[in-house]
């Protein structure tokens, strides 16, 4: 075992140990047996989100060789849990509302948790086999999946056929399987569109403007390398004069030797002067930067951030993002014209190498921020059964609990993550920083536009789509490799209810409940 890996264990076996004795602490002793369950179950989930949801975050930026894998796993960690610990929120909903809706009396409470501990296991299972085989899959529906299968097993078990199917809300199960065609469609629409804009408004003219330049630049070399040439099937008096008279700084006394030389020379120079490398960039590179500010800071504001309840009202709100854009546009216009001796077209590629970092950073802070309740939701409904006896409405997650299940995120990012990073980075389509920029601003703006239209999308689908919209511009989409993936999103539902529903009757008989 490497030293990295060596001590993101300890870390992970420290806050673990550190977090059944709390559990001690805080549940009465004769739930502690289930508490103990429910915590592996849970933290298993949290380390499998982490293997899998999380790699998309950095997915683009490693295909893009804009950061290594190493550094990708220590961004990415850092910023899904800042995102999971300070903007996770306090509360969370016991039941995954619109899909299943258990009676307000007359279920044991235990069986309650029978059915989150059952969800927990089998969607963090799914996720592990999915993200071993490096396939991307949504960790909502996998729990959503999970939740439904437990909850109509214990209702047929404790209810007739009809009550028990009239639990689930089959409309919401519906929304779902739209989002696998929704979420992808409009992911590969907005980074299609994004990438046709870069391309067509700043690589091809920066690509054209600097070929032309260097064509320009070859002339003069050839001009002069030709003059020498010339020059040396000359007699070596006649050499030294006309070489003499060209080195004359003299205007008064210039000749026509010097004057045909210099004055070809300086042509074909002010020619150079001309063609501005830099022109396109400078045009619309700050507008894509501003806007892509507005988006981000958009979506980390309303998304992000939202659990933070900031009391400065949606004009305050709007005024910031604006502010936001205007300084990013004013930042990038002073970066690119500080930049402008260099080559233009891999100051580019540079410019947008530190866009995506940014973009990538931010969104894995808005995933660790609200994913993170795929695992610390049910759970918390579980440790509140357990403190209180009863089912509630809302359920609190103690400090330490998201801590905890942020840290095994992180830890099932470092061992798990990197096949899902390679597939989302090199499988999938060709990834350069700016069609990995194109990608995450993309998936970052379907995002951000279906969380306020209240549209069920999975990011994870929505990235996967952005990426093959890059490769469907250009024509290098890898679609034997989305087969798989689609099939995988398709059985996500099934497989985890399936596997619940045998969970489930697993505990049950063990249990004794």
């Amino acid at each position: 075992m490497s030293r990295d890996n060596l001590f993101a264990f300890i870390v992970f076996s420290i806050a673990t140990i550190g977090f059944f004795i709390w559990g001690y602490e805080y549940i009465p002793s004769h739930h502690f047996l289930l508490f103990l369950i429910a915590s592996i179950f849970g933290i298993f989930m949290a380390f499998n989100i982490g293997g899998n949801d999380v790699a998309n975050s950095f997915g683009t930026s490693v295909g893009a060789k804009t950061v290594t894998i190493k550094q990708a796993l220590i961004i990415a960690a850092v910023f899904e849990l800042s995102g999971a610990i300070f903007a996770g929120g306090e509360v969370t909903k016991t039941i995954r509302e619109g899909i299943i809706r258990f009676p307000e009396t007359g279920i044991d409470p235990m069986l309650f948790v029978l059915i989150m501990m059952s969800a927990l296991l089998s969607s963090g299972l799914w996720l592990f086999v999915a993200s071993k085989k490096g396939l991307p899959i949504s960790t909502t529906h996998s729990i959503v999946g999970g939740i439904v299968g437990a909850g109509l097993t214990m209702g047929f078990m404790t209810m007739d056929g009809k009550d028990a199917l009239g639990m689930v809300s089959w409309q919401g199960i519906g929304r779902i399987a739209i989002s696998w065609v929704i979420s992808p469609l409009l992911g590969g629409i907005l980074s299609y569109s994004i990438y046709s804009y870069i391309k067509t408004r700043i690589i091809n003219p920066t690509r054209i403007s600097t070929i032309e330049l260097k064509k320009l630049k070859k002339e003069r070399k050839s001009f002069k390398e030709q003059y020498l040439r010339d020059l040396k099937t000359k007699p070596v008096e006649e050499q030294i004069r006309i070489l003499s008279k060209i080195a004359i700084i003299d205007e008064e006394n210039i000749d026509a030797e010097k004057s045909e030389y210099k004055m070809a020379i300086k042509s074909m120079k002010e020619r150079e002067k001309t063609i501005d490398t830099f022109r396109a960039m400078r045009k619309h590179i700050p507008i894509v930067a501003a806007v892509g500010a507005i988006i981000i800071s958009a979506m980390m504001l309303f998304k992000g951030l939202k659990h933070l309840n900031f009391d400065v009202g949606l004009i305050g709100t709007v005024w910031i993002i604006c502010v936001i854009g205007i300084v990013t546009y004013l930042a990038t216009l002073a970066m690119i014209n500080v930049m402008s001796k260099s080559d233009a077209e891999k100051s580019t590629n540079r410019i947008f190498s530190w866009f995506q970092i940014f973009t990538a950073s931010s969104f894995a802070f808005s995933h660790g921020a609200n994913d993170i309740a795929n695992a610390v939701g049910p759970f918390a409904a579980i440790l509140d059964v357990l403190k209180t006896g009863s089912i509630n409405a809302t359920a609190p997650i103690p400090n330490i609990a998201m801590i905890t299940f942020g840290i095994a995120l992180v830890v099932g990012l470092w061992f798990l993550g990197k096949e899902v990073i390679m597939t989302i980075g090199s499988k999938l389509a060709e990834i350069l920083p700016t069609t990995g920029f194109s990608a995450e601003l993309g998936a970052s703006a379907v995002i951000l536009f279906a969380t306020k239209l209240g549209i069920p999308v999975s990011s994870t689908h929505i990235l996967i789509g952005a990426v093959l919209g890059i490769g469907v511009f250009n024509k290098d989409a890898n679609w034997a490799m989305v087969k798989p993936i689609v099939l995988a999103w398709v059985i996500t539902l099934p497989i985890a209810g399936g596997s619940a529903a045998i969970i489930y009757m697993v505990l049950k008989s063990l249990l004794g409940l």
